[in-house]
């Protein structure tokens, strides 16, 4: 695999290798890093719903470190049964659908903000504009955390997923890496729910200190796990589908002319774009015993990467799979995880999304994708995204 791309070629490069795996090789073992990796849409499914073979604990791959310890215990994300249903349970209360809902009234605020600050200019740059600010804005606003902190925020979400790539958790050192970091948000964010403690609010910090599930309230730890998990890879999630949405479209204008048309498209078209560009490409689960898949059998205690682009472009489950196709239905895509550990950020990434690309749609009758040479991208094999997305504007 290629280390640290950064262009449109090395994107398509990475498609071509997961096609022709996915016909080839459907279940493979890599020999050189000892784990399997599964290529098609069934085993893929399979593997994310399976809870009871495939789990979520990568701890015994996890170099021991007491810093990074104390950081996953709210990480419920990493966790199985019972642990991850009571937690996920708990937080669950709180960050409802009513809850992310009510946000839409805020998120077309500093959409509107953040537009206006580019209104005079004909090209802005998409992603430090606005695909990252607004997240990243709201899910501070929402933590009752400054906003303003948001350029640690980005170097938190770099050290953790990014620069050191999706599995550096995996390597002494790449936990050597993220230490500081994750020190520095335990402090942060600890402080931060110390003060909701002592002064609660409306806030989303305020309602996790107070939710309760037969007698059990989240502690300090868990609560910094989940925060830590809205504030890394939540907004990150947002940011590459919307820099993904717009790119999509800029090289679809058949697709974007039918969505100034009939703007109702939006739904089905981000669930499009999050099929045909999968912010993140792969997740890791572990084998809890011996099981045959794909024919070939996976001993008990190995990784397996399941590669959630492949298995989105699998045409024994999606028609023409390599056509973006903004009316595609049904499209069970497996973006956000399926089973269990679905995304529980996912209604909020959606939102925003789409009240963003609704007023960029809005507001500028043409919306022009640059040549490739112009464009920085995230190395695919981490994050399907854009790094730097500079957009000419013609407004209305």
């Amino acid at each position: 695999m290629t280390t640290t791309p950064s262009t449109a070629r090395d994107m398509d490069d990475m498609i071509a290798w997961l096609s022709d795996m996915r016909r080839r090789e459907p279940v493979s073992f890599d020999e050189r890093t000892g784990r399997w990796h599964v290529f098609q849409y069934e085993d893929a499914r399979r593997v994310l719903t399976d809870f009871t073979v495939f789990s979520n604990d990568l701890s015994a791959f996890i170099p021991e470190n007491e810093a990074l310890e104390a950081f996953q215990k709210g990480n419920f994300q990493g966790m199985d049964p019972p642990r991850h249903r009571h937690l996920r349970g708990l937080v669950s209360q709180v960050f409802t659908p009513r809850f992310v809902a009510g946000l839409r009234p805020r998120l077309e605020a500093v959409t509107t903000e953040l537009l206006d600050a580019v209104r005079d200019q004909d090209e802005f740059d998409l992603i430090a504009d606005l695909a990252y600010p607004l997240p990243v804005i709201v899910i501070a606003e929402v933590l009752g955390v400054p906003a303003e902190d948001r350029s640690m925020f980005q170097n938190w979400a770099s050290t953790m997923l990014v620069d050191n790539g999706v599995d550096a958790i995996l390597s002494e050192a790449g936990v050597e890496a993220m230490v500081p970091v994750i020190n520095e948000m335990n402090e942060y964010l600890l402080a931060h729910i110390r003060r909701h403690r002592a002064r609660p609010d409306d806030g989303l910090i305020s309602k996790l200190l107070a939710v309760e599930e037969e007698g059990r309230r989240l502690g300090d730890q868990e609560i910094i796990g989940f925060l830590s998990l809205l504030l890394v890879a939540g907004h990150l999630t947002t940011t590459a589908l919307l820099g993904n949405s717009v790119m999509c479209l800029g090289r679809n204008s058949a697709a974007a002319a039918d969505l100034r048309a009939d703007p109702s498209l939006s739904d089905s078209m981000i669930e499009e774009v999050l099929r045909y560009r999968s912010p993140f490409p792969w997740v890791d689960r572990v084998t809890k015993q011996n099981v045959a898949i794909g024919g070939r059998e996976i001993p008990e205690g190995v990784m397996v990467d399941v590669w959630i682009s492949s298995a989105n472009r699998d045409p024994e489950v999606f028609s023409d799979p390599e056509l973006f196709d903004i009316r595609r239905a049904p499209n069970h895509h497996l973006a956000f995880g399926k089973g269990i550990h679905f995304c529980l950020g996912a209604p909020l990434a959606r939102l925003e999304t789409k009240v963003a690309l609704g007023q960029l749609l809005d507001r500028y009758p043409r919306l022009v994708v640059p040549p490739e040479e112009q464009i920085e991208y995230h190395d695919p094999y981490s994050m399907q995204g854009v790094k730097r997305l500079p957009l000419t504007v013609v407004p209305a």
